[in-house]
């Protein structure tokens, strides 16, 4: 599928960061995706392609977890749809909608190369897609759905008049009319195709079988289509993962790919890759105490309380802290004059300087490679084997678990009879789930249950959780000063 581009169309130093793809049908904005793209792209927007399609089947993923009804689910995926994957009809006015589908089937395809390693990750890769289309397709122009199917072969059958009224009496039984119903169902068109493609509509008996064939009326032919797609993108798949082999010679692919899995496995929107610093205001080191009570996500309270506890953390957790708080807006003399104080009783000055003042720096990009670091993000944490996400770490002590969720938020509202909901994603290891619940408990009066950040965004960093939680604040002293929280 892919290959290198020739290195003579391109500057030696960008040569090797090209890829080499086909491009597909760009008619409509629906797609089953049975053509890969063939165009030149760079390694970014390969990447950059599949993590924006993630976040949208990752939050697909999540609405599941949190039993959202099918109304909330679909409006929660085309919000995160327009802001990281639009797609929009033919007739859409002043925007390049070729470029959006360009965009939206190399995702697809990037997706399909690190979800067709193995079955789980195959199965729940066809889930979210399916459910991404089937909310494409019921949003769609309807001029333009119609277009799409006539331009594909469903394997359906039409129901001509005589088949039609021969079964009549056992077809009547599928109108959903209520008063004349021999006229709807003589304007009622009627498909054949085999039962086995919508179990579905056989188990809710939904459809008339009868010699292998299920009749399915008009009004259910969307499940004809469903089926297809999910039909279509298992065994694509399963070509896909013979052909891994041969893209795992590229070296520059295996990393992102490795990475994208692993966003997928971890359950959160994969959000590790976009811009990592997004620097608030400043904040003072006696400020810090205040704001990790208000506004801190459960991992860093937990580093928070250990450190103001022992008055020390262990490297990691100093690390992960200190990043935490310099994207927060701590700057490099106020981190230094917090963890100063934050050690008193600990190492005297000297030994302060001389073991720990050359690491914050180091950590601002102000020594050693002069790399300004970012902060860690949840996917990050969760692999983290100290100073981690405490919901993955305490999976196994549900009860320390409660405790530490207790005395951390129950100032903010969270009781024990929010527990058991919190432990249940918990156990399901929906750990950012579990984490946005606290969230939309602990700010219940900005915040509906199912809307997470915002228009049903989870949490996927621990500095997102932070941010929005000041603004939540703000918005709440003076409305005016409400602002857009998108990442």
């Amino acid at each position: 599928m892919f290959q290198a581009a020739k290195q003579s169309k391109l500057p030696k130093n960008e040569s090797a960061n090209i890829l080499s793809v086909d491009n597909g049908s760009t008619l409509y904005r629906l797609s089953l995706y049975d053509q890969p793209p063939l165009y030149d792209v760079t390694v970014e927007e390969f990447e950059t392609s599949a993590l924006d399609r993630l976040r949208i089947l990752a939050e697909i993923e999540s609405s599941a977890a949190r039993n959202r009804s099918w109304d909330e689910t679909k409006q929660v995926t085309m919000t995160q749809c327009g802001k990281y994957l639009p797609l929009n009809s033919n007739s859409a006015l002043g925007i390049d909608v070729l470029e959006e589908r360009r965009k939206d089937r190399l995702g697809h395809f990037v997706l399909r190369l690190a979800f067709c390693r193995s079955e789980e990750l195959r199965r729940r890769f066809i889930r979210a897609e399916t459910t991404l289309f089937r909310i494409r397709f019921e949003t769609d122009d309807s001029n333009e759905r119609r277009a799409f199917l006539d331009s594909k072969d469903f394997n359906w059958i039409s129901v001509g008049a005589e088949e039609k009224e021969r079964y009549k009496e056992q077809l009547k039984h599928f109108i959903s009319a209520k008063t004349d119903l021999d006229g709807a169902f003589q304007s009622e068109a009627f498909y054949k195709v085999k039962w086995t493609t919508i179990p579905d509509l056989v188990e809710k008996r939904k459809v008339f079988l009868k010699g292998g064939y299920a009749y399915v009326p008009a009004r259910e032919q969307a499940s004809i289509i469903y089926s297809a797609f999910e039909e279509r993108l298992e065994a694509a798949l399963r070509v896909t993962s013979r052909a891994i082999p041969l893209v795992d010679e590229d070296t520059r692919l295996n990393p992102i790919l490795d990475n994208l899995a692993q966003g997928f496995i971890a359950g959160i929107p994969s959000d590790w890759v976009a811009s990592a610093e997004t620097t608030g205001e400043g904040i003072t080191a006696d400020m810090v105490d205040s704001l990790a009570k208000q506004h801190f996500p459960l991992c860093m309270r937990v580093l928070h309380h250990s450190l103001r506890k022992d008055h020390h953390l262990k490297h990691f957790g100093r690390l992960h802290y200190g990043l935490f708080l310099k994207v927060l807006g701590l700057s490099i003399d106020e981190a230094i004059a917090f963890w100063r104080k934050s050690f008193a009783g600990g190492p005297g000055s000297d030994k302060f300087d001389k073991e720990y003042r050359y690491n914050i720096r180091h950590s601002f990009g102000l020594e050693g490679r002069r790399m300004n670091y970012p902060a860690k993000n949840c996917l990050q944490l969760h692999s983290a084997h100290e100073a981690g996400c405490p919901y993955r770490q305490l999976e196994s002590s549900p009860e320390n678990l409660q405790s530490a969720l207790l005395s951390s938020y129950s100032a903010q509202g969270l009781t024990i009879n929010d527990l058991p909901e919190i432990i249940a994603q918990v156990k399901k290891k929906s750990y950012h789930v579990a984490c946005t619940r606290v969230f939309e408990i602990t700010h219940a009066r900005s915040v509906r249950k199912g809307e997470g950040l915002s228009d049903g965004e989870s949490v996927t960093h621990p500095n997102q959780y932070a941010a929005r939680s000041i603004e939540l604040e703000k918005e709440t002293k003076d409305p005016k000063m409400k602002v857009d929280h998108g990442v």
